[in-house]
């Protein structure tokens, strides 16, 4: 790895400058934007000086580049507007105020989160960025291998773009952030971390419920096929088939993401004449939210990923789910829970889930609420981003 002076300014006593970009908006109640808001907290808590750069469409139909500081509570303001049309489009691609502020502030790090857009100018603004060696450029890559997530026509016309330019674009980072156990991605070599959490933004449940009589699951995500939350659901029709007296209910707390979930979440529902037992509650945030996990007695994490090609991963609801104290199941693998006694492990493979197998998992289970938080203490954000730090100050 090539070393450039670090990223302390010693000679003046002032912590590191570091511009947190994203390629998207942020939506008020959506997991990936909290995830996000928790990193750059997280960096501040370590000591850095953050400001955050994203591009969205303004109420007017203008592309916009929005900028916020930690001065204002991260309150968006207008750093840039690119206007409407194709004109628009095209100073968009040029992202030379990126490049502008970087130097203007003398930012040390600048911390991209893909959004699968390698291009000829995403290429041109990192060696923009990372000209005079004063700033180290890493891009953090939230899932991968990711193209198996690509299914419609657009979206693949949109990863053969990427597919052209991404080894191009990985050569002239510093380093690739990941949640994977790769040690290269694209060429490039990686700082492996692991999907953090804010421990002060999660409540942690007070209350166990009594299970003797009936058991309560929950699953919380904009659900996609990768989810595999169908996988329970016919689960749940093969357990019903045999008339047991003990009731199992799966809360399904989000959006059905496309027509591929609906069907193979509706059909078997159904079909098999679940609707008493598999509840949809559409998306639930703060109160309405804490509110079904009160209710819950077990968590429900990924069932299929290697529907997306996906057999290591570390996903934010996992961390979620045991900081607010629930034992749950899943089916990649997941380094930090594979020994946790908390955790139902189920085949990667398409056989609907044993629901008896789960219910005396379940039963078996004896860890208080706190004791399975504590388990996760050294997954906050603050540690997970001080990883990322430490890597390119060495």
């Amino acid at each position: 790895m090539t070393t450039t002076k670090s990223m302390y300014n010693e000679e003046q006593g002032k912590p590191q400058k570091a511009l947190f970009l994203i390629f998207h908006g942020f939506e008020e109640h959506n997991g990936i934007s909290k995830k996000i808001k928790y990193q750059i907290r997280a960096l501040g808590q370590c000591g850095v000086e953050v400001t955050v750069f994203f591009f969205d469409y303004d109420a007017q139909g203008n592309f916009v580049c929005y900028g916020s500081r930690p001065e204002n509570n991260y309150e968006p303001y207008v750093y840039c507007n690119f206007g409407k049309g194709i004109l628009a489009k095209v100073r968009k691609r040029c992202q030379t105020v990126v490049a502008r502020y970087a130097r203007e502030q003398q930012v040390d790090l600048v911390y991209m989160r893909s959004f699968h857009n390698a291009n000829p100018f995403t290429i041109r603004l990192v060696k923009k960025l990372r000209q005079g060696g004063r700033c180290k450029v890493v891009m953090e890559i939230p899932t991968y291998p990711y193209d198996q997530e690509y299914i419609t026509r657009r979206m693949k016309l949109e990863l053969a773009v990427d597919r052209l330019f991404r080894h191009r674009l990985a050569s002239v980072l510093d380093a690739i952030v990941t949640f994977s156990n790769a040690e290269q991605i694209f060429g490039q070599h990686t700082i492996r971390i692991s999907n953090g959490i804010d421990l002060d933004a999660i409540p942690l449940r007070t209350h166990v419920n009594d299970t003797t009589r009936e058991l309560h699951l929950i699953g919380v995500a904009e659900v996609h096929y990768w989810h595999g939350y169908d996988r329970l659901v016919r689960g749940l029709a093969e357990y019903y088939l045999r008339h047991p007296e003990y009731p199992v209910y799966f809360h399904i707390v989000g959006q059905l993401s496309g027509e591929r979930e609906r069907q193979d979440i509706l059909t078997p529902i159904r079909e098999n004449a679940l609707e008493p037992y598999v509840l949809l509650h559409g998306p639930r945030h703060g109160e309405e939210l804490d509110a079904l996990f009160a209710q819950a007695d077990f968590a429900i994490g990924s069932l299929a990923r290697h529907r997306s090609g996906i057999t290591h991963i570390k996903t934010l609801k996992n961390r979620e789910y045991a900081a607010r104290g629930f034992g749950f199941v899943y089916s990649e693998t997941d380094s930090d829970f594979e020994q946790m006694p908390y955790i139902l492990k189920v085949p990667a493979d398409e056989s609907p889930v044993d629901i008896d197998r789960l219910v005396a998992f379940q039963r078996e289970l004896t860890l208080s609420p706190d004791e399975i938080r504590q388990s996760i203490e050294s997954l906050s954000w603050k540690h997970q981003m001080q990883r990322v730090i430490n890597a390119l100050n060495e």
